[in-house]
């Protein structure tokens, strides 16, 4: 897949896409944009398709004229220069590296990362238009780094645009919340998914794609993420472990534990970690509606496991558990914790729980 700010294409987002339009041609755009939604579905892409338009110096008359949506012709100047990282009037922000080799970033945006942002939307646009900081993402940003992009969000510069691509907006401060205009992007349908997984995966068989599908959660980039680090094998061998609850099968975990922690798996590890975390949720979900988790199978078998853990602990256990292995994760990332010390808390804690 192409990188978001090399892509030209988005798609399933026309909604979102109008309402950025409107509040351009009516003259009161905003200067911040918080762009939200689950992972892989596009935001990234749309922020950049946001900043290229902007930086074209495009007016209400240019982009109805155009269809009224906000392409740029991929052979534009704006559109190569964004898609090199080479244009003077806009800023990238996202995890730096953690060592100097940059083979792995950061868990977190700090506040080195942001520091001059402000500094740099004060500045004259070099090409008369507008300036623009795309932070990618902004629920990655540690307190201090949040702070700072506050003390720009309150007094912003004329003509400065900041767009904010959000996984999780719940875990930015209200007050960058309340400074923002919000765009929501929704999953996209699976029938679109598996058109784009079949120009992705042209080899991979039909039933294959489907399964990718429905993984993904309406998210392409996830299934393609999956698609590429063998996300259906790790799957298939997640739910043999989870199968063997309440008795872990214990060097079968370790050794699946082994292959995704290591120091240079990070799309395994992080592959591996959503589809846990997404696997508790379906098995919330399940209990919470009380009819038959053989809805939320996307394996055969899956829908068995899920309804003997259900049968010894209720949706609120279960909840707690999703929290505490989400935040474990989640801290696991942030300051490198021990991966596969991580992983097998987690079990346990799945452990402790269906064994009750």
């Amino acid at each position: 897949m192409l990188a978001p700010r090399a892509n030209p294409d988005l798609l399933g987002h026309a909604e979102a896409e109008r309402r950025f339009l409107d509040a351009w041609a009516s003259g009161r755009v905003g200067h911040a944009w918080l762009i939200s939604g689950p992972r892989g579905i596009g935001k990234a892409t749309f922020a950049y398709r946001i900043a290229r338009f902007a930086l074209a110096g495009q007016t209400g008359t240019d982009m109805f004229g155009q269809g009224g949506d906000l392409a740029l012709s991929s052979d534009h100047p704006v559109f190569r220069r964004v898609a090199s990282a080479g244009h003077a009037d806009l800023r990238i922000v996202e995890r730096g590296w953690a060592d100097e080799r940059k083979s792995r970033r950061r868990g977190e945006i700090t506040v080195d990362d942001v520091r001059g942002v402000g500094d740099f939307l004060a500045l004259t646009p070099a090409e008369g238009g507008w300036r623009v900081v795309i932070i990618d993402a902004a629920d990655e940003m540690n307190a201090n780094a949040a702070n700072a992009v506050l003390k720009t969000l309150e007094e912003p510069p004329r003509n400065s645009l900041i767009l904010l691509v959000s996984h999780s907006p719940g875990r930015l401060l209200p007050t960058i919340r309340s400074r923002c205009r919000r765009l929501l992007l929704r999953p996209l349908p699976d029938t679109l998914v598996l058109d784009l997984l079949e120009r992705l995966q042209p080899t991979m068989s039909g039933e294959d794609r489907a399964v990718l599908a429905r993984l993904s959660g309406g998210s392409i980039g996830r299934a393609a993420i999956l698609a590429e680090e063998g996300g259906l094998d790790l799957y298939r061998q997640l739910t043999a472990i989870l199968d063997t609850l309440p008795h872990l099968d214990v060097p079968t975990l370790h050794a699946f534990a082994d292959r995704v922690a290591r120091s240079d798996a990070d799309n395994a590890w992080r592959t591996v970690t959503d589809l846990l975390e997404g696997w508790l949720m379906r098995l919330i979900r399940a209990g919470g509606r009380g009819d038959s988790p053989q809805k939320e199978e996307m394996v055969a078998g899956e829908g068995k496991t899920m309804a003997a853990l259900l049968s010894v602990a209720g949706v609120e256990r279960w909840l707690e558990v999703w929290e505490k292995v989400s935040a474990l994760f989640a801290r696991a990332d942030a300051v490198n914790l021990d991966r596969k010390q991580a992983l097998l808390t987690a079990f346990l804690a799945l452990e402790r729980l269906a064994g009750h």
